[in-house]
């Protein structure tokens, strides 16, 4: 059965620690883990706080920048994503969410070839940690400083080369939500998604990704969700929020309404 899951990026400004307590008082089951907030506080605590809240981690976010476009070498974010994989392992994660980086000024195939040097290294590593890396792709006007990776289908196509059950998908409906091709692809993503993230908006994908609570934009998440768990998909769905439109509103509100429309939601899907 799917599971509700939050992450912290819907709670920018919060603690990891608060973070951690409120969405089990919420009787949220599992998180999405920043690695900033989890480092202020300390691994280690975090862990133990998780555990003691019996808190699950739907995925770690995130690493990658492989391109450098974010000023990083490409041999310090490997060295990064390594560090990622270690803390993901730590806290029994059930995915690390990784990006490639922009384009940054590089060719298509260097691009690529970055990206495949890249996964080379850290699929091993993956490997003897039982850490599974969710590649996700993003929507072409929203996801230019995140990766180069825009194509819903070819993403696919190159996780499915890896053939490696530690090498998976994750997609946020914010992205894909409005996508004619995603309903088509439903046979051969669902076995290779690692993570679902939960986003709506009243507008299309932009860089300033302005989402709106749960239910009050223009995706259909009511069919996206149900065409993903009646095709198989029994992960969890991360609930990830922010942008203008939401800052009238408390983080409690966003909480509160997140957890009733899932329970709503998923009330109407029919799980076999």
């Amino acid at each position: 059965m799917p599971r509700l899951s939050i992450s912290e990026v819907t709670t920018y400004s919060w603690s990891f620690q608060r973070d951690v307590r409120t969405f089990a008082r919420y009787g949220v089951p599992a998180m999405g883990v920043w690695r900033q907030k989890l480092a202020d506080y300390g691994e280690e605590k975090g862990a133990e706080l998780l555990a003691e809240m019996g808190m699950d981690v739907s995925n770690v976010y995130f690493a990658g920048g492989f391109t450098g476009h974010d000023g990083r070498s490409f041999q310090e974010a490997v060295e990064d994503a390594e560090q990622a994989i270690e803390t993901a392992a730590l806290l029994q994660a059930e995915c690390l969410t990784v990006y490639t980086g922009a384009r940054a000024g590089h060719t298509k195939s260097h691009a690529k070839r970055l990206m495949q040097m890249a996964f080379e290294k850290l699929l091993p590593v993956a490997e003897v940690n039982d850490v599974v890396l969710a590649l996700e792709p993003m929507h072409i006007q929203a996801g230019s400083d995140w990766t180069f990776l825009t194509d819903l289908d070819a993403t696919l196509r190159y996780v499915e080369s890896f053939g490696s059950p530690h090498f998976k998908m994750a997609i946020d409906t914010y992205h894909w939500g409005r996508s004619r091709k995603f309903y088509s692809l439903i046979p051969d993503l669902v076995p290779q998604l690692a993570i679902v993230f939960l986003g709506d908006a009243s507008a299309s994908p932009d860089e300033e990704q302005n989402r709106c609570l749960l239910g009050e934009g223009g995706i259909s998440l009511e069919r996206m969700v149900t065409t993903l768990v009646d095709h198989g998909y029994d992960g969890c769905f991360d609930v990830r929020l922010m942008g203008e439109e939401l800052e009238a509103l408390n983080y409690p509100q966003i909480i509160e309404h997140s957890c009733r429309y899932y329970e709503d939601l998923i009330a109407t899907v029919s799980v076999d």
